[in-house]
């Protein structure tokens, strides 16, 4: 891990530094000069780990809204930050010490305008979270020595400087539509920063095409890259072999839109997503996860499959054929037939940015418990049988005292009203 020395440039003046030392270099140095300089300011010791609602994380939303700003990128409606205040009981900070638990978290936003005026108020998002680890205050694979900082180098200072690399590329040539350049903050909580967006988004989201995701893309190892939720929309694969016919990745891309990263807040709200990363490895939310280890002409790489993927969903001329599927429900048990093995499950799926008291849902898998009864998105789940739900830990306590089969009843609150419906708990992994 490196010392702070570094950062008594941060911002404008490192990069000042670097630029100058480029310019008479060849493209590609320049590119790969900015991308270095850019990821040894964010994975610094000195940002001391990025951890949300930190002094160093607003460090670092600082000197990213700088940055876009010299690209040439326009702030976010209404300016670049957009903060968001967490409350005490999410599940992702609840357990944190009071001393340290966030309140407040910021994105950094900002718009790239279409150059086609007949699509301009048309919007492609693409989005990587900037926060991660600080000192160990959240979730990590290894506690470290104390005093510690987990830069996160990788995880995401990798996917922040591809993010700005592909502004850089879009504001030199813009698409049709408009393009939305986001960095969330919150992600290592529970995707908080992307769920604030979602809910109070710059732009209109039903004028919002896609999302593009990226998280962990400085380890490219073989030029092999994933790449998740190409079943999102129909047109999805036959674009990413398009794309690679000149990127020659080693390419490999399956799935939907949920998992632990930013896309599942946009695929939640129903739009197509995809992410990009280049796979886990040893120093993943460990101390060791530092700027040196990257990849860098391997981000650049990224970044330019992420701009032209980009640049081709902003440019087409038919809309995108959304495909929403939900993680599979678990096994449906009738009443009064033998249980089995497995745990007891309503098969919902919770919405991790959302506080106590009860268990806000962002949807029902098809074919559950929850979706037989009824249980919608929005709905908050307040008491399972006997028992009262506070929280997530208090919902997962709740079934656990219930068996596959049993019918109780589960009262929830939807808008202003409070109602009760009869569920037959299904069996969580079939």
């Amino acid at each position: 891990m490196r010392s702070g020395r570094v950062v008594a440039m941060v911002g404008v003046g490192f990069v000042a530094v670097a630029t100058l030392a480029a310019q008479s270099a060849p493209r590609g140095a320049r590119v790969e000069a900015m991308v270095r300089a850019d990821l040894s300011v964010l994975a610094a010791d000195s940002m001391g780990g990025r951890f949300t609602g930190t002094a160093a994380e607003a460090a670092a939303a600082r000197y990213l809204s700088r940055r876009l700003a010299e690209i040439g990128a326009k702030p976010g409606l209404p300016g670049w930050l957009q903060e968001f205040s967490i409350a005490p009981d999410v599940p992702g900070v609840k357990d944190i010490p009071d001393a340290s638990r966030p309140t407040r978290g910021v994105n950094v936003v900002a718009t790239i305008p279409g150059r086609d005026p007949a699509v301009r108020d048309e919007f492609v998002v693409v989005g990587a979270h900037y926060d991660h680890l600080g000192h160990g205050q959240a979730r990590s694979s290894a506690l470290g020595e104390p005093g510690q900082v987990f830069n996160g180098a990788d995880d995401n200072a990798s996917g922040t400087v591809a993010l700005l690399e592909i502004a850089r590329r879009l504001v030199a040539s813009p698409p049709r539509r408009s393009v939305v350049v986001i960095a969330f903050s919150g992600e290592e909580l529970g995707l908080l920063g992307s769920a604030a967006y979602v809910r109070n988004p710059a732009v209109p989201l039903d004028r919002t095409v896609a999302m593009i995701n990226l998280d962990m893309v400085g380890r490219l190892r073989n030029d092999r890259l994933l790449v998740f939720g190409s079943e999102t929309a129909m047109e999805f694969p036959a674009l990413l072999d398009s794309l690679n016919q000149s990127a020659r990745f080693d390419l490999h891309y399956s799935g939907d839109g949920f998992g632990r990263s930013d896309q599942q807040s946009f695929y939640l709200a129903r739009k197509p997503v995809l992410h990009l990363f280049t796979d886990l490895h040893e120093d993943y939310h460990r101390p060791g996860d530092d700027w040196e280890k990257i990849n860098v002409p391997g981000i650049i790489k990224v970044a330019e499959f992420g701009a032209a993927a980009v640049r081709a969903l902003a440019d087409r001329r038919t809309p995108l054929s959304f495909v929403f599927k939900a993680p599979p429900a678990p096994a449906p048990v009738a009443a009064g037939q033998p249980a089995g093995g497995g745990r007891a499950s309503l098969g919902t799926i919770p919405d991790m940015a959302s506080g106590g008291p009860g268990v806000r849902i962002s949807g029902a898998s098809p074919g559950s418990a929850a979706a037989t009864a009824g249980l919608v998105e929005g709905d908050v789940i307040i008491r399972i049988g006997s028992f009262d739900i506070a929280d997530l830990q208090a919902m997962s306590d709740a079934l656990r005292a219930h068996k596959p089969g049993d019918t109780v009843m589960v009262r929830f609150r939807r808008g202003a009203a409070t109602d009760s419906v009869s569920v037959i708990l299904g069996r969580r992994g079939g």
